[in-house]
């Protein structure tokens, strides 16, 4: 299934005029799980867009099991690239992209990527849910970084990160957070095989210090309806802090046995929280 934009890019358009109606596909790593039927597609069919939002450390190849099985059943997906760069501009990047689409949207949010939902569905009206992958859903006036010290367990200290500067437009100086290499598996993919979270690592989007350490806006979760996945061997948020985001934001919970990569280690069992939420609200 395609997705249906609200304006045309004149210029994409332009340069696309001769493959018009060609489908957008993504490569995926798993299938639909079984109990799962596939739905009859029709052409005045409007389901929701899912929008699937990655958080930092990561990029939007998590998400392949998840795009791979929601599209098999019909539903339109996009993973966007979250720019990592600042909480307040990033989710007005996500919500620009949101404002493109018409008709329903579910978003969801891996760890970073929950503050970034959280945000961005402010004010943008067509999102009917929210979703939450072992992620953070911050209160205003929150940042990252007091929620992930909230309680112990977390493996996301001073002493992980790699702190690299980079110049911004405006001549100042940013600095990006890497995991080392030694902290990066048991931190935040310890049940994943080793060479996959070698390439992981070596891989990894970092996310600038300005995103860690900045207040969220007032949350959509407030208005919006959401849904919880606890990951129950998570290093880096723990899982006493999900469960205590979870519950403030009355979210539909549920918990799964997966480090902080849940959609990757776990993959039926995100497909199956997602599948939950936009059944929900179709």
């Amino acid at each position: 299934m395609s997705i249906t934009l609200r304006r045309p890019l004149t210029i994409v358009a332009t340069i696309v005029a001769g493959l018009a109606g060609a489908a957008l596909t993504f490569a995926g790593v798993s299938s639909a799980t079984p109990s799962d039927k596939k739905p009859d597609v029709s052409s005045g069919d409007s389901r929701p867009t899912i929008v699937l939002v990655h958080g930092g450390w990561a990029d939007s190849s998590g998400w392949n099991a998840q795009i791979k099985s929601l599209r098999e059943l019909g539903y339109p997906v996009i993973a966007p690239a979250n720019p990592l760069r600042g909480l307040s501009s990033d989710a007005d990047y996500i919500r620009s992209v949101v404002d493109t689409i018409d008709g329903p949207v579910v978003l969801v949010g891996h760890s970073y990527g929950g503050a970034v939902i959280s945000n961005a569905a402010v004010g943008a009206p067509n999102v009917e849910a929210l979703v939450y992958i072992a992620a953070f859903a911050p209160d205003e006036g929150e940042s990252l970084a007091q929620l992930v010290t909230m309680n112990p367990g977390t493996m996301i200290t001073p002493e992980a990160l790699i702190e690299r500067p980079y110049p911004v437009p405006d001549g100042q100086v940013g600095v990006d957070l890497y995991l080392k290499p030694e902290i990066f598996r048991s931190a935040f993919a310890g049940d994943l095989p080793r060479r996959t979270t070698d390439l992981m690592e070596a891989t990894q989007r970092p996310f600038s210090v300005a995103a860690f350490t900045e207040a969220s806006g007032a949350p959509a979760w407030k208005s919006t309806p959401s849904w919880y996945l606890v990951a129950t061997d998570d290093h880096a948020i723990p899982p006493r802090t999900q469960e205590f985001m979870a519950e403030r934001a009355g979210a539909h919970v549920s918990r799964v046995r997966a480090s902080h990569v849940p959609m990757q280690s776990q993959p039926e069992a995100t497909t199956k929280i997602v599948l939950a939420a936009t059944r929900a609200v179709s």
